[in-house]
């Protein structure tokens, strides 16, 4: 079915003309005259639909991020926490790739689908995969900024590859999303056995630190500590997690 034809409810026409227009000519492809040309509807539509081209764009982005959620949760559902974290690198840059108008409008345009809930379920699916390598006692840093370090990093390779890749010169830059994943993850990960000289009792109390307040994080109603109790157990363990706590040296 093509986003003109009529027996296509008219939201579903302009939300397939703007994908499509995405697609081939980037965000300035997609105005209020070229969508209500393609979905052979008038502009009154649009706005009626979706309020203005801002919610039209968003919801375009969020259509084409969930598809992309609903393969990444498939492939990361079990196995090893860190070849998880490896898999979703991979799945993330390879979206891009696939979808780089769609993941510009999401990563890298003042755009409209920022703080969506899309993008936050996305975030969430990395957090989790963290989240399990420090429960693992193997993360070297706290959680939310170890998410946030693989956040930042992947995107930067990916907006990188996407523009190689329309100048014609990915060839060039083999290798680069390989290597600095690994980079990334040597940084943050411990290896499962390290050997003595790294391993020393501070290192050991770091990560183990980090692991502690992963899993009380997960364990919300859980907890058997009053608010208070908690709040000072986070402090505890963020600055030992972090390697500031009195006599962590060593």
């Amino acid at each position: 079915m093509t986003a003109t034809d009529t027996t296509v409810q008219p939201r579903e026409r302009i939300l397939r003309a703007a994908a499509d227009l995405l697609a081939e000519g980037g965000r300035e492809a997609v105005s209020t005259r070229s969508v209500s040309a393609a979905a052979g509807v008038q502009a009154q539509t649009i706005y009626r639909q979706f309020g203005d081209m801002q919610g039209l764009l968003d919801e375009v982005a969020r259509r084409g991020l969930a598809a992309y959620l609903a393969d990444k949760q498939a492939n990361l559902a079990s196995g090893d926490p860190v070849e998880q974290l490896r898999r979703g690198w991979d799945l993330h840059v390879a979206f891009g790739l696939a979808n780089p108008a769609l993941y510009r409008l999401l990563y890298t345009d003042p755009r409209p689908g920022e703080g969506s809930a899309a993008m936050n379920e996305a975030y969430d699916i990395l957090l989790h995969l963290v989240t399990r390598v420090a429960e693992a006692g193997r993360l070297r840093m706290d959680v939310e900024a170890a998410a946030a370090m693989i956040q930042a990093t992947g995107i930067g390779v990916t907006v990188t590859l996407i523009g190689a890749q329309q100048a014609g010169r990915l060839a060039e830059h083999e290798g680069l999303s390989e290597n600095t994943r690994e980079a990334v993850l040597t940084a943050l990960i411990a290896d499962a056995e390290l050997p003595a000289a790294e391993d020393t009792r501070a290192a050991r109390g770091a990560r183990h630190a980090v692991a502690l307040k992963a899993l009380l994080d997960e364990a919300d109603n859980d907890r058997p500590f009053t608010p208070a109790e908690q709040l000072l157990l986070t402090e505890w363990l963020t600055r030992l997690a972090s390697g500031t706590a009195p006599g962590s040296a060593g």
